[in-house]
């Protein structure tokens, strides 16, 4: 790659656009002025001039083609995961020690002491950067900065650490995550880190282009990453655990309510791929979705032909997307009832059909693409992006065809993504586990307060689209002491601490096995197993379940159960 186009990585003259290509490179020549990069023998981005890009470019291209958008997953102890207590035993005392934990996330304040040894060294390996322009960085990236431990070291010595690695997390939401997981303990701040003896691998991500936010209707001001940018930072974490030669526990704090909300998905099915690595431990938040009324799903009587759906649009949340999943085989078509009564007639579903929308009394725009058979999960989609949607409730009409599978589901956008006063009036609570939870061999976490042992209340609720058991296991997440880009400390409630706090105990459960020899071959199925096997039951209630998945997460019954056999 070219310096030229390299700068297109950084661009907002170009747009991203995520391509299948299964090896053969021949599919690359259908793109005009085109940089291509590949990431797998699957997935290549390509980059084209954004002026090639047009309303049509979705149905011509397929949903699959643009970039899904993924946000942190965040809002505003130790002794209910048995910790102490399995620490209190000697040859059990774990705490990471020669694991690595990688972060993909907003960066890390690598300044704050709670990220360094006793003799002041950094505890990180790495940290790749990719809002840097350099030319450290990895080969088949060609973008960001790579930072060693060895220049941490040295900035930590200096006056003016950022003048010698100037990465910075400007959000919070890393600094986080990796402190929950890894960080040093402070007892009298009242903040115990999971695995403190763990060494970190961080990768800030870089923003979404103003392009695809735009396309997605996404907030100005919303911190999104792109699904590429994602894909190339796992690829990364995987290196760096081969070149040392360690096992790595991986924390995703991220999610998006886009996509078919199952296992498929060039990300997810990613994720789920590079989980099956021996020694790898992957953990994917599951989302604060639970009670943002951003989901509404139904069932079409065929005695009826449709069924009604009514949306809420508030003030502050007029440009966004919605998008309209069909269960196969049935056929879905949809019509549309402004606030004022301004109708649009029925749309019925037609290869390569869009349509633009705009209303006499109104001033919204409404670009409606059909996929009848989407590219990854096989089934409909109807994508609606609006623009200065008017004030009040929306009515829409779903019509069904067919005698077979004629349910539904519809998704808003993701909270820090959409305004809160825009939601549906009739919404459904589960099936709201964010994308990439939804993979079937990550771990997915959701949050309960370790107070009172109660759910969080605006967890995202199981289970997956195509009904597979999700989240698989519950961590604290309510007012969990976290650190603060102030290096103070401060409460923190959702799933990403939740996380944070498993992927930890991953880190745990890779030294016991990995580092010490125990079961020198387990990989993340292994590790979900034994933290299934080791959970917290009510006696009261069925697991698994929608909201709990397999019970509450408790590190010394997974051993115990295995002394006890």
């Amino acid at each position: 790659m070219t310096p030229e186009e390299g700068k297109r990585i950084y661009s907002n003259d170009f747009a991203d656009l995520l391509i299948n290509y299964s090896g053969d490179e021949s599919v690359f020549k259908q793109f005009e002025d085109a940089t291509v990069q590949i990431i797998d023998y699957f997935l290549a981005v390509v980059r084209v001039p954004i002026s090639q890009i047009t309303d049509k470019t979705l149905t011509q291209r397929g949903y699959a083609t643009l970039p899904s958008v993924f946000g942190v997953i965040s809002e505003g102890s130790l002794e209910a995961s048995g910790i102490p207590k399995l620490r209190s035993i000697p040859n059990l005392d774990l705490r990471g020690q020669g694991v690595l934990v990688g972060i993909v996330d907003t960066g890390i304040d690598y300044t704050n002491p709670i990220f360094r040894r006793e003799d002041n060294t950094t505890k990180i390996i790495t940290i790749w950067d990719q809002t840097i322009v350099g030319e450290n960085y990895q080969t088949n990236t060609y973008y960001g900065m790579e930072y060693t431990r060895e220049q941490i070291n040295e900035a930590l010595q200096s006056k003016n650490p950022y003048d010698i690695v100037p990465s910075k997390d400007e959000n919070g939401h890393g600094t986080m995550i990796a402190g929950i997981a890894v960080g040093n303990e402070v007892p009298e701040s009242d903040f115990y880190g999971i695995a403190p003896e763990a060494d970190l691998v961080i990768v800030k991500l870089k923003p979404a282009k103003k392009f695809i936010k735009d396309f997605w209707r996404i907030k100005e001001d919303a911190v999104c990453f792109e699904e590429n940018d994602i894909l190339f930072a796992l690829e990364y974490l995987e290196q760096v655990a081969i070149k040392f030669n360690r096992p790595m526990s991986i924390c995703l704090a991220l999610g998006t309510s886009q996509g078919a909300h199952d296992e498929r998905g060039s990300l997810t099915s990613n994720v789920s791929i590079r989980a099956e690595n021996l020694n790898f431990a992957i953990v994917i938040a599951a989302g604060n979705e639970g009670n943002a009324r951003r989901h509404y799903s139904a069932t079409i009587n065929p005695n009826v032909g449709f069924d009604k759906m009514e949306l809420n649009v508030g003030k502050e949340g007029r440009n966004f997307s919605m998008e309209v999943w069909g269960n196969s085989p049935g056929l879905f078509g949809i019509d549309i009832k402004s606030p004022s009564g301004e109708y649009i007639p029925r749309i019925n579903p037609r290869i390569n059909e869009s349509r633009d929308v705009t209303f006499i009394f109104e001033e919204t725009r409404i670009l409606i693409d059909f996929e009848i058979v989407e590219s990854q999960s096989g089934d409909q989609l109807i994508l609606l992006r609006f623009s200065n949607a008017s004030p009040g409730i929306w009515t829409f009409n779903v019509y069904g065809r067919g005698d077979l599978s004629l349910g539904y589901n519809v998704w808003l956008p993701m909270e820090g993504f959409i305004a809160n006063d825009t939601y549906f009036l009739q919404s459904n609570p589960y099936t709201t586990i964010l994308s990439l939870g939804n993979g079937v061999e990550p771990i997915t976490v959701t949050a309960y307060n370790h107070v009172d042992g109660s759910l969080y209340l605006n967890a995202s609720r199981g289970y997956t689209r195509t009904d597979y058991v999700k989240p698989d296991i519950a961590a604290p997440g309510v007012n969990i002491v976290s650190p603060t880009l102030n290096q103070g400390f401060a409460e923190v409630t959702g799933t990403s601490p939740a996380a944070a706090h498993t992927a930890g105990v991953a880190a745990m459960i890779l030294e016991w096995a990995v580092v010490r020899g125990n079961l020198p071959s387990i990989n993340n199925a292994d590790i979900k197993i034994l933290m299934i096997r080791g959970a917290k039951r009510d006696p009261t209630i069925q697991y698994p379940n929608r909201e709990w998945g397999y019970g509450k997460l408790d590190v010394y019954t997974i051993y115990e159960k295995i002394r006890s056999g």
